[in-house]
């Protein structure tokens, strides 16, 4: 079969496709055609004569086979042709093309076994119901029904992991091949920050324990830690310390001997930060289970002081300390993510993107309501480093 005849089908199909008559909520018969000139522009072109005798050729076979009909201009150019809708069976055959009604079918089986998995899914399955029934693209599937499925798959097992765990060995676990999640990560963390709720994109599989590498957390300031029965006085250290995810659990005791704890967002700041009377940790961009377990072990064995988050000042920073707040249960107090720190700083502001606007406009009746106002008034946002750099 040559392309010609190839294309000029898989055009007139996918007007039918996308067409009430195939929903089945057209009440008047449709016909679907397209013009020659729009899919072959130099098509009667009197210089491209061979390519004009070829087009002719196939749109013949195609008529002898009814399954399109055509107008003639003079001279032998054809205007358009017209798709047969008798002969649908026959035409996916012909260009060994898999009916939408098939993979609609496929897709809605696909969700309905998924949809109960989690909640994520609940909500992402659903909308994808829906988007089918009203004769949209589901999102995510991009034609081919195994990498869907794994997308469907990862979302579904990734809640479930209780330690650390390296992508290759979660990918081993869920798919029995060490690659097989590397190729569709990015499609799983889009999803899962869309339907689930994550303060970053970024960070989303760090936050589920899905790692690259051994994560760690750094500290340092007025506290003694009793670890494998050693004990640490950081308050007498000139810097930090790196403490493994894996060695946090094995933490006896830590005891606050400052009055406040401040986690902090950004690790170029955290190595800036000296503050007297404070206890400083930074969770490696992210906080997973283990980090979440050490920082309640913190509060539930120090209640009595006051606990600080200093992030960005950008919608991304209020929805860590919110995301923050949610998964220990401890509310912390915003450190310098003010108006006023704007306006101190604001010769190193940066202007909004459109996803800062729209994510900020979430947040306008919150707690954050007058800085996030003044950010939007004065298109402005702060990363931590400019603070670092006075």
């Amino acid at each position: 079969m040559t392309n010609y005849k190839k294309k000029i089908l898989n055009c007139l199909l996918d007007k039918y496709e996308r067409s009430k008559s195939f929903t089945g909520d057209n009440k008047r018969g449709q016909s679907f055609s397209v013009k020659l000139i729009k899919l072959f522009p130099k098509y009667g072109d009197e210089a491209e004569y061979d390519l004009y005798i070829s087009i002719n050729e196939a749109i013949s076979e195609l008529e002898r086979c009814e399954y399109i009909s055509l107008s003639k201009k003079k001279n032998g150019v054809i205007d358009s042709v017209t798709l047969n809708t008798h002969k649908l069976n026959e035409i996916y055959a012909f260009i060994s093309r898999i009916p939408k009604s098939d993979t609609n079918e496929r897709l809605l089986h696909l969700l309905t076994i998924y949809a109960n998995k989690n909640n994520v899914l609940a909500g992402y399955c659903q909308s994808q119901i829906e988007r089918i029934q009203s004769n949209k693209k589901a999102e995510y599937f991009e034609g081919d029904f195994e990498e869907y499925e794994n997308i469907l798959k990862a979302v579904s097992e990734i809640f479930d992991i209780p330690d650390e765990t390296y992508i290759r060995d979660f990918s081993v676990k869920v798919f029995g091949d060490s690659k097989v999640f590397e190729k569709i990560k990015h499609k799983v963390t889009r999803l899962l920050f869309q339907y689930g709720d994550f303060p970053q994109e970024e960070t989303i599989l760090e936050d589920l324990n899905i790692v690259k590498n051994p994560g760690h957390v750094y500290i340092k300031g007025c506290a003694v830690i009793k670890i494998c029965g050693q004990i640490i006085d950081l308050s007498v250290m000139n810097g930090d310390i790196a403490i493994s995810s894996v060695l946090l659990k094995s933490i006896d005791k830590i005891e606050i001997t400052g009055s406040r704890v401040i986690t902090i967002e950004n690790l170029t700041t955290f190595n800036h930060f000296s503050q007297p009377d404070t206890f400083s940790l930074y969770l490696g961009g992210y906080h997973n289970s283990h980090r979440r377990n050490f920082i309640r072990k913190i509060y539930e064995q120090n209640p009595q002081i006051f606990y600080y988050h200093y992030g960005d000042i950008d919608a991304g920073g209020f929805y860590i300390l919110l995301h923050l707040r949610k998964k220990t249960g401890i509310h912390f107090l915003p450190y310098q993510m003010d108006t006023d720190t704007l306006r101190h700083y604001s010769a190193y502001t940066k202007p909004l993107t459109d996803n800062d606007r729209k994510r900020l406009k979430n947040l306008v009746d919150s707690e954050f309501s007058n800085t996030v106002t003044y950010m939007l008034e004065q298109n402005c946002k702060l990363e931590q480093e400019a603070l670092d750099i006075e």
